[in-house]
């Protein structure tokens, strides 16, 4: 599923370290899937800490709507650079995952 982040954010390079661990499809499935949720939340947490509580609860309507223009709206009006703190935020969740997968495939 398309994130209103998904235009900011790679995971191509960690499928590409999941792939390069012995595991099954459906071992690499469910990581990938985990990976996804990481962020998802790494994420949300780096947003929500930004806004007041009404701001979060109008961005959580917007959220649920899937409005994608609707929420970058919302937030470049309220957050400065919303958009490099959602690209630290989950370049460092990235690179965290990243060694850890490393050091899996270490672990053979």
């Amino acid at each position: 599923m398309k994130q209103f982040y998904s235009h900011l954010i790679e995971v191509e390079s960690l499928i590409v370290e999941l792939d390069k661990l012995d595991l099954t499809g459906e071992q690499k499935i469910h990581l990938a899937g985990l990976v996804d949720s990481s962020l998802h939340h790494t994420v949300l947490d780096a947003v929500l800490s930004e806004l007041s509580p009404e701001d979060k609860k109008a961005f959580l309507y917007h959220l649920r709507d899937a409005d994608h223009n609707k929420i970058w709206q919302f937030l470049n009006t309220k957050v400065n650079n919303i958009e490099e703190k959602i690209k630290k935020a989950a370049g460092d969740l990235k690179e965290e995952l990243r060694k850890d997968l490393r050091e899996a495939g270490k672990k053979k």
